[in-house]
């Protein structure tokens, strides 16, 4: 039966939302946070992905993350996505959602409370009429503000059913259009899900009326599965991330979730708005602001995805490709021939290569890139796309930055104490370091440090190849802690020293950005 929505209208029994939480719960991840640029940059991508609702952050945990969702609901003022902030049960954090999410052209409040019986004895201190009154008073104040109004029952999947069927109608009576359970500690199995959701919308007065969405965590490695249970068993809406990140182990794997239902249309068949084509793009660019790649062999999106190695497979690949491959690498973005361009190869063809792998650049940055390329072309027996994603990503999220890597010189080698100097642009005016070290990456970090002081420590240093060969790419990714604050940077180049150089840089200019925010309220704690 079809559901009147007061923002997508007239929705389909074969329809699902996707509702994007990377910005949101996936943020929450460790070393994951993002500056306001990086945050427009990936809502810009969700919203070419064709998400349908955009969790912009959480508006009363600090200032920045209240400019940051009102800076990407101005961004999408005129179409777009529905942007969606989230607020606790309290008025105060209701209004300053509604505050943050106002100049959206489509606006969703997010609201949620726990209900299991561990949650509200433990963190509410609350009875169950507690909670009944504080769900009816917040969705009422939401919905007095916006007409899409969503409403959470956190660890809803350890809630006692009874009660939980008492807070869902509440949440619908007082105007809740979206009513969401979320396995808020990746407890449940694909089972539970599927009882969970029959039996809210045969016992729950008005549920008929009102879309159930599912939030599943992979504590047990169970989120997409539980995802899928959950929409067979008449859920409508799916909330995930790209790359599957997140609180603990992490969300429900949108990519993954994307490509079971276009896959398995046999056994699910439901549509989304997801441009499958698009899925790669988004997961490097994610992966490229955070400073963490996929592993190899992640579904859809690691790069050994599509790749075969034993001989039975490859043998059976070459005479029909459906022999070991469910879907086509084409069909979520991936290059039919990954071998490109050269060190003749002119500005007009770099330019499409770019619109072809879904970059397009201003002159500035253009200019910047092609010169990195031809660089890069000069060292390089073969260019890989791959090449081109990283050094184009290393321009774009360079593009509004504090510091910038301007020179590196290092001189080392067997017996002597390596010396590192750097020229960098800080606020617009140049500065040099130099500085000894353990070894030539230490001797640059050190420079680094001498001409933008801070205390932070490093946490994290790991260097990965792009693509093969001893010409290749290195990516080298750094994470900084400094008073519990975690950033990572991220940085590219065929030269080992430049890429890490280019990392702390990043880094650096994450932290500056980091303390410039006002530090969140106690008890921020917010739903999975």
């Amino acid at each position: 039966m079809a559901i009147q929505h007061p923002s997508f209208g007239t929705i389909d029994e074969k329809r699902v939302i996707v509702f994007d939480t990377t910005l949101r719960d996936g943020e929450q991840s460790p070393g994951f946070s993002m500056n306001l640029e990086e945050k427009l940059r990936m809502a810009e991508a969700l919203a070419d992905l064709g998400v349908d609702v955009m969790e912009a952050g959480f508006p009363i945990a600090s200032q920045g993350d209240f400019e940051s969702v009102q800076s990407i609901a101005q961004r999408f003022a005129k179409d777009g996505p529905v942007v969606c902030g989230l607020s606790r049960s309290a008025p105060g954090d209701i209004l300053r959602a509604v505050e943050a999410v106002k100049p959206a052209a489509r606006q969703r409040i997010h609201t949620f409370l726990s209900t299991s019986d561990l949650h509200m004895r433990v963190k509410l201190r609350m009875s169950r009429e507690e909670v009944l009154e504080a769900i009816q008073k917040s969705v009422s104040l939401a919905r007095n503000h916006v007409a899409d109004v969503e409403w959470s029952a956190e660890d809803g999947s350890r809630t006692d059913p009874d009660f939980l069927c008492r807070c869902v109608e509440t949440a619908i009576k007082a105007g809740a259009t979206t009513i969401n359970i979320p396995d808020t500690v990746g407890y449940a199995v694909p089972a539970d899900m599927a009882r969970i959701f029959a039996m809210l919308r045969e016992r729950v007065p008005g549920a008929d009326g009102v879309i159930f969405s599912t939030h599943n965590h992979d504590d047990l490695g169970l989120a997409v599965a539980n995802t899928l249970a959950a929409l067979d068993a008449g859920a409508r809406q799916v909330e995930a991330t790209i790359n599957g990140i997140g609180e603990r182990a992490g969300n429900a794997s949108l990519e993954e979730v994307a490509m079971a239902l276009r896959t398995r249309a046999d056994v699910m068949p439901y549509s989304t708005n997801i441009v499958t084509t698009n899925i790669l793009k988004t997961s490097r660019l994610l992966a490229t602001i955070t400073g963490f790649d996929v592993q190899p062999n992640k579904a859809i999106v690691g790069r050994n995805a599509f790749a075969h190695e034993s001989g039975i497979h490859q043998d059976g690949v070459l005479k029909d490709k459906t022999t070991y491959e469910i879907m086509t690498p084409e069909s979520v973005g991936w290059a039919t021939n990954s071998l490109v361009l050269g060190k003749h190869s002119g500005r007009a063809a770099f330019r499409d290569k770019l619109a072809s792998l879904g970059y397009t650049l201003g002159d500035n940055q253009l200019n910047d890139a092609f010169r990195r390329f031809k660089d890069i072309a000069d060292r390089k027996k073969t260019v890989f796309d791959e090449d081109i994603v990283a050094l184009v990503d290393d321009e774009v999220m360079r593009a509004q930055t504090r510091v910038k890597l301007v020179a590196l010189t290092v001189a080392t080698g067997m017996g002597t104490r390596p010396i590192a100097s750097v020229s960098l642009e800080v606020d617009g005016e140049m500065c040099d370091g130099v500085a000894g070290g353990d070894g030539a990456v230490d001797a640059t970090f050190n420079a680094l440090q001498q001409v933008v002081p801070h205390k932070a420590n490093l946490k994290l240093y790991a260097v990965q190849s792009v693509t093969g060969g001893t010409d290749a790419q290195a990516r080298v990714t750094v994470r900084l802690e400094e008073e519990g604050k975690l950033v990572d940077g991220q940085g590219a180049d065929t030269d080992t020293i430049i890429a890490s150089a280019r990392a702390y840089v990043h880094a650096l200019n994450k932290l500056l950005a980091k303390r410039a925010r006002t530090a969140p309220p106690e008890m921020m704690r917010t739903p999975a």
